[in-house]
C-alpha cells in the first residue's frame, strides 16, 4: 500500500477529513459514497470520486486526485477522464469539482491556457505542505499535514494528533479508527523504525489490533521476502522471523519467481 493508496483509504473511511480539508466542514457525509472507478475508454481510471447517494443529486460531485510527482499531462488526463465519465454515466448532478491534493506545490505543472475556464470554475488545488500551522488547528488538517511533515517534526505532530483524537472524539470506534490512521501514516513514513520504537512514541498497542495495521504489516513484511530468500533463509525461517503463515510466505516467494 503506497502513500497515495493510504490517503484514499483515509478519506474513504473518514470522509469528514476530506470535506474539512476543502473548506466544507458542514457537508453531510451521509449524502456521499466514495469509489475508484474504471472509465472504459483508453483504460482511464478515476482515483477517487465522491458521488451522491439517491436523494442528494443537488449536491456537487467531487473528483479527488492525490498527486505526489510532476506530470506534464496531468490536467489533460484528469479532465479527459472526467468528461469520459460524464458521457458514460450521465450523473444527474449539475455541479462538480475536481480537487487536486498535492503533497507539495512544486509538483504541480500548470494546465494549458485552453483549460482556463474549466480550471477557474471547477478545479481546486490543495498543497499539503502549505497548510497553515497553528496551535488550534483542526484534527483533520493536522492528519493531512502529517503526510508531508519533515522527519524531525513528524513524531511530535503525531503525538499531538493522538492526544487531540483522544480528547476530541467521544465515539470509541471512530476514535480507534482515527488513531489507526495517524499511526499508519507514521508507519509508512518511517518503515525502518522498529515496532517497539513506534509503540513507545505513539502507544501502538491498540493499532496492532486494527484491520489497517494488519494490512500495513502484511504488505510491508511481504516485500522483505525476496531479500530474505537471497540471504539463504528458508520459507519456514522467514515465516518464523516475520511471524506470518508459511503459506503466505510461499505464495509471496512464488510470485517473485513469475
Amino acid at each position: 500500500m503506497k502513500t497515495d493508496a493510504l490517503f484514499y483509504e483515509l478519506i474513504r473511511e473518514l470522509p469528514q477529513i476530506f470535506f474539512k480539508l476543502i473548506g466544507e466542514p458542514d457537508t453531510n457525509t451521509n449524502a456521499y459514497k466514495f469509489n475508484a472507478l474504471e472509465v472504459k475508454q483508453q483504460s482511464f481510471r478515476l482515483d477517487g470520486l465522491f458521488s451522491t447517494v439517491e436523494g442528494f443529486e443537488k449536491e456537487p460531485l467531487y473528483f479527488v486526485e492525490f498527486q505526489t510527482y510532476k506530470d506534464e499531462e496531468f490536467y489533460e488526463r484528469l479532465l479527459g477522464e472526467i468528461f469520459v465519465y460524464f458521457r458514460q454515466n450521465k450523473p444527474p448532478n449539475s455541479d462538480w469539482y475536481a480537487i487536486v491534493i498535492y503533497d507539495r506545490q512544486s509538483n504541480e505543472v500548470a494546465a494549458h491556457p485552453r483549460y482556463k475556464n474549466v480550471m477557474n470554475h471547477h478545479v481546486r488545488q490543495i498543497y499539503l505542505n502549505k497548510l497553515p500551522k497553528n496551535q488550534d488547528e483542526a484534527l483533520e488538517i493536522g492528519i493531512a499535514r502529517l503526510f508531508v511533515e519533515t522527519p524531525k517534526k513528524s513524531a511530535s505532530l503525531a503525538r499531538k494528533l493522538v492526544g487531540q483524537a483522544q480528547n476530541e472524539i467521544t465515539d470509541a470506534n471512530l476514535q480507534q479508527e482515527v488513531l489507526a490512521f495517524i499511526q499508519a501514516i507514521f508507519f509508512y513514513k518511517f518503515p525502518n523504525t522498529t515496532t517497539k520504537e513506534i509503540e513507545t512514541m505513539l502507544n501502538l498497542s491498540d493499532f496492532k489490533k486494527s484491520r489497517l495495521y494488519q494490512s500495513v504489516r502484511e504488505e510491508t513484511w511481504l516485500e522483505l521476502v525476496p531479500k530474505l530468500l537471497k540471504r539463504g533463509l528458508s520459507i519456514e525461517e522467514i515465516a518464523e522471523t516475520l511471524e506470518m503463515d508459511v503459506e503466505e510466505i510461499r505464495k509471496a516467494a512464488q510470485q517473485q519467481q513469475q
